[in-house]
């Protein structure tokens, strides 16, 4: 048989497993968002500890790569005082007539869906260092956005 041919094992023709991205820039964390990110590295570290499977446990540990050093860079926020909208703040807002009430959070405790903006989010970017009663032009949207109430997220 021709070298050509021959492999010299199965590993060299998988597709390459590349570690999960970091987002860009600090990662900031409210307290929520500090405990969620201890609480998802205790999970992965037990993952990871109790898989036998070597490519289910070379999966666990490039996951628990990644949560290791989302803990490891966490930065918390300082705790916010209501004034101006930050890290940490529940922010009401009216945009055209319809009010929305928003968190804004770290990267790993966001959840668009349920209200919780990452500040790197577009719309959190230009609320950050807002006040109630000013009105925000956020790019790529029509009307404005007028800051009605801000608050510390609640414990």
């Amino acid at each position: 048989m021709s070298v050509a041919f021959r492999r010299e094992s199965d590993e060299e023709h998988l597709e390459p497993r590349f570690e999960l991205p970091l987002p860009p820039g600090p990662n900031i964390v409210t307290k929520r968002g500090l405990a969620l990110l201890e609480a998802r590295n205790a999970e992965y570290e037990a993952s990871f500890l109790a898989e036998n499977d070597e490519e289910k446990r070379k999966a666990a540990s490039r996951d628990l790569r990644y949560w290791r050093k989302r803990l490891a860079t966490a930065q918390p926020a300082p705790l916010p005082t209501g004034e101006t909208v930050a890290v940490g703040t529940r922010v009401t807002i009216d945009r055209n007539g319809e009010r929305r009430q928003i968190d804004i959070v770290g990267h790993d405790e966001a959840d668009p869906a349920n209200g919780r903006l990452s500040f790197a989010a577009p719309l959190s970017t230009v609320l950050i260092g807002g006040e109630v009663g000013e009105e925000i032009e956020v790019p790529g949207s029509p009307g404005l956005v007028t800051i009605i109430a801000i608050e510390p997220i609640p414990d």
